[in-house]
């Protein structure tokens, strides 16, 4: 009499559960904690010592003044652009080709602000601030100078977003991310003006 054969037993497959945020927005999320950290420091740092000048001048006598008023209608461009980039997510989800318009539109202004911070640097630089030339310059370039390279990484980014949109690639998950990038540096700068301009 011949044995039966053993029935294996086999395990169900656990389902794939879809992750609650994409692993790329969720990167983009850390980065962003970081720097909001790195950001916190040096506005700390700026607070402490211009309120150690308090009985002084600050601006430091004979620094040239930052172009407040400049500075703020740049700053629109840079909030509009952010507000264009929300109505490209939108038109993203119900059409991608209808995306691109408006992630464009949010491009140019990132470059508009960009541009203009930089002819704003010259000037400054041109009228004798500088890094060397007193706490108030040093603090303006590194605070400043910080956000500025984190804008030319997001617009990259964006502008990478839109060359995959061109060709019919670009993912919902991909525009996410580098959303998740630009609305950081738009949120970011409003903080920094009113601390290093105002």
């Amino acid at each position: 009499m011949s044995a039966k054969p053993a029935t294996q037993l086999t395990a169900p497959r656990p389902s794939k559960l879809k992750p609650a945020i994409p692993s790329g927005v969720l990167g983009v999320l850390i980065f962003i904690f970081t720097e909001i950290m790195f950001f916190s420091g040096l506005i700390s740092a700026h607070t402490i010592v211009k309120s150690q000048a308090a009985g002084q001048m600050w601006p430091p006598y004979g620094q040239p003044r930052l172009p407040v008023g400049e500075t703020a209608l740049n700053s629109l461009a840079l909030l509009v652009s952010g507000v264009v980039l929300v109505f490209t997510w939108f038109a993203f989800k119900r059409d991608p080709e209808r995306a691109r318009i408006p992630l464009l539109i949010s491009i140019a202004l990132g470059l508009v602000f960009v541009g203009f911070q930089g002819v704003e640097w010259v000037a400054l630089l041109s009228e004798g601030l500088t890094m060397q030339s007193s706490a108030y310059g040093g603090f303006f370039y590194l605070i400043v100078g910080s956000h500025a390279i984190h804008a030319v990484g997001a617009l990259i980014a964006l502008i990478w977003a839109y060359d995959r949109s061109s060709k019919g690639r670009l993912t919902s998950t991909q525009l996410g991310t580098v959303s998740a990038f630009w609305y950081f540096v738009v949120l970011v700068w409003p903080v920094l003006y009113w601390q290093v301009y105002l």
